[in-house]
């Protein structure tokens, strides 16, 4: 790494991320965000004004996949790399299934971190699920964050809807209502939103309650001018009409050319439709789908299986068999291929789909001389006034978009002038160049406010020597106070005297809504020596050993943005809400006890903050209490800070707890243990892996749990 420039740490969670040969269509989940975070990656690389860009993706050990996507790191570039840490389950998974372990990401990457000569200046992260993560280490590394959504859950959904799709069964596969509160919350904190066009700020993000358009800023994604370049001559690629003709009864009619991945959203389905309704278009041109590739249709997921049952099922209805191409298979090198072969013939790159974010490959098809005719569908409607190289069709109606196509290929000489429009356009609005020079001075701009923050993060983090047996210990073991540590005399003498036998190895800390002074009382009351750390406040204050050494790092961390009085004023009113007494507050607290019948939902309730221009982390537990912290504090947040700031993997940390204010730090890599009398909240975490759920309460429960564990602990585990 290059010490001066900039260091970006992007992340992508899902789909299968590799540099070399990118699988871009073998599933749903592998397509246009994968190559647009590629090749930011390397030509931010290039710059030199960068020091570095590690692209963050998930490493995936499947017997039915290459090894590429099972290695830790691969170089992308100068300066620029994948990195793959594991989380989740070993083999692939479709998205849907990986937001449960996203909290995993955040603290293998926080063990990562430690090792690295420097933390990143900046983080982007590229749809909701890596959204989450990045704001996660955001609040925990002090570091800002940049957001591109590349498809956003509320139009998903609708779009569905509108499609006839029941919304019960859409939650079972998708998952929507987590997603959009997740998207919603990204929006609310991220630096800066990155956009692709005008139509998706306002149309898309602009659906969501916390998003700020003053934050979106529209910088056009660029493409490889190096790779997608016009036809040499007018000669096809032998290989390449190979390819395509071998399907074709008269080869050498125009082309009408469409890429995409086979998703409904793409529409191919309606353009052999349409292709199919109107016999003047399918004597004057042949149809080529690229979409995807596969071995076996049997072998696909379910939904480009049934999108290629029906895409067959179609040309049999219509009877194109030898009208329409459809390759199976294709290397990524073949891409640029096909769109020369169609600019030879004479052909269009058609564009179906009901929803695009951008449209990448329509200025893959300027990029290489070919006209495009496109639904009027979100992004595309800005790339084609812009490169002034074809037709917008503003219905989905499949005579108007079979029309458009016969219009793009009867008329020679405006087929000609979109040709020479769009070469020309293109490199001057969509070249990686001038989209890295727009997207570094946003991130100058952001890192203007916060760089003394980032680049105090490591020292912050850095323990003085001598303060802690945090130093030396090799495991942590962290409990919630009230109902978890405490509740069962007897019980609590047996952890105390296995806690006393691990002295040296291991480090015990309580997390408790407690202010000190009061969980000092609980714990002398009770008998317990006072432990190696207290997490007070849900979070809000860290204090280690007899001496109570404050971390003054922290408390800097989650002042930011902090405003209590403020906040104590836009929640004064609010029904159902009650301040506690003035022993329950504190400096970065405000507690309320709760009528669960009047109060407004917590939804409601980030809404009004939001809407003074405050923020806040709402926590609800025990469905009586309600404590409003700084966004970046909370057990969970303070136990991840420990496992960062000692160096102490997370999957070595112990937690129990037994209320809603405990639900965050039992999950990710910890090892979580609920004891038997937790509070209802806490049931849907019942069947996580890494969540162990005791049948005996208090500090029994907690015994059962380190039994349960003791096979993962580096520990000479004694049990009495």
């Amino acid at each position: 790494m290059r010490e001066n420039g900039i260091y970006i740490l992007m992340i992508s969670v899902h789909g299968l991320v590799r540099g070399l040969s990118p699988e871009l269509g073998r599933d749903p989940d592998t397509g246009g965000q994968v190559l647009y975070v590629l090749e930011l990656a390397k030509a931010l690389g290039r710059r030199p004004e960068v020091a570095q860009v590690d692209l963050l993706t998930r490493l995936v050990q499947d017997p039915g996949l290459p090894a590429d996507y099972a290695q830790p790191e691969e170089a992308l570039g100068p300066n620029a790399r994948i990195i793959r840490l594991p989380f989740g389950p070993r083999r692939y998974v479709r998205k849907e299934r990986l937001w449960d372990h996203l909290d995993q990401l955040v603290d293998r990457f926080l063990v990562y971190a430690r090792e690295l000569p420097r933390l990143p200046d900046v983080i982007h992260s590229h749809y909701g699920d890596a959204g989450l993560v990045a704001q996660r280490l955001s609040a925990l590394l002090g570091i800002p964050f940049l957001h591109t959504g590349h498809s956003l859950g509320r139009c998903k959904r609708d779009r569905l809807l509108r499609a006839g799709g029941k919304e019960a069964a859409l939650e079972r596969t998708f998952h929507f209502e987590r997603r959009i509160r997740a998207e919603d919350e990204v929006l609310r904190h991220a630096a800066r939103v990155v956009a692709s066009t005008r139509q998706e700020v306002a149309e898309q993000y602009g659906l969501y309650p916390h998003f700020d358009p003053r934050r979106a800023v529209v910088i056009p994604p660029g493409t490889d001018l190096d790779r997608f370049t016009p036809p040499a001559s007018r000669h096809p690629d032998p290989a390449m009409a190979a390819l395509v003709d071998r399907f074709l009864s008269r080869p050498r009619k125009p082309l009408v050319l469409c890429i995409g991945r086979p998703v409904p959203s793409k529409n191919i389905l309606g353009l052999v439709e349409a292709y199919g309704l109107d016999a003047r278009l399918r004597a004057q041109a042949n149809l080529l789908l690229v979409a995807g590739h596969h071995e076996d249709i049997r072998d696909m997921d379910e939904e480009g299986r049934r999108t290629w049952e029906e895409l067959l099922l179609t040309l049999d209805r219509f009877d194109l068999f030898g009208s329409v191409a459809f390759p199976r298979t294709h290397r990524p090198e073949d891409v640029p291929g096909f769109y020369r072969l169609a600019a030879q013939r004479r052909g269009v790159y058609v564009n179906p789909s009901v929803q695009e974010s951008f449209g990448l490959t329509l200025i893959e098809a300027a990029a290489t001389g070919l006209p495009v005719v496109t639904t009027d569908c979100g992004g595309p409607r800005d790339i084609v006034a812009n490169c002034r190289n074809g037709a917008v069709v503003e219905s989905l109606e499949p005579g108007a978009l079979s029309a458009a196509i016969r219009e793009a290929l009867e008329d020679p000489s405006r087929w000609a002038s979109w040709a020479r429009n769009g070469l020309r356009r293109v490199r001057d609005t969509y070249s990686w160049d001038a989209h890295v020079g727009k997207y570094l001075k946003v991130v100058q701009q952001v890192l203007k406010r916060g760089r003394k923050q980032a680049r105090r993060a490591r020292a912050d983090l850095d323990p003085a020597p001598g303060t802690s047996p945090f130093l030396h210990a090799r495991a942590a073991l962290i409990c919630d106070l009230d109902g978890t540590l405490l509740g069962d005399r007897e019980s609590l003498e047996q952890l105390l005297a296995w806690i006393r036998a691990q002295r040296g190895a291991l480090a015990f800390g309580v997390a408790t809504g407690r202010k000190l002074d009061n969980a000092l009382w609980a714990l002398r009351t009770w008998g317990v020596p006072e432990p190696d750390v207290i997490i007070s406040g849900i979070g809000t204050e860290i204090r280690y050993g007899f001496n109570r050494t404050h971390d003054q790092a922290w408390e800097n961390h989650i002042r930011q943005g902090w405003r209590r009085e403020d906040l104590a004023a836009a929640l004064k009113d609010v029904p159902g809400l009650r301040l506690q007494n003035h022993r329950k507050q504190g400096p970065y607290k405000l507690s309320y006890t709760v009528k669960p019948s009047r109060m407004p939902p917590l939804e409601t309730l980030v809404a009004t903050l939001h809407a003074a221009g405050l923020q806040a982390n709402l926590v609800y537990s025990e469905s009586r209490n309600l404590d409003v912290l700084p966004r970046c504090a909370s057990k969970g947040h303070a136990v991840r800070y420990l496992a960062f700031k000692w160096g102490i993997p997370p999957d070595r940390f112990l937690v129990a707890g037994d209320s809603g204010n405990d639900r965050d730090m039992l999950l990710g890599d910890m090892l979580g243990i609920v004891v038997g009398n937790h509070s209802p909240e806490l049931a849907a975490l019942r069947g996580r892996a890494r969540v162990f759920f005791a049948n005996q309460p208090c500090a029994a429960g907690i015994l059962e749990g380190i039994r349960h564990y003791s096979l993962r602990l580096p520990l000479p585990l004694t049990f009495r």
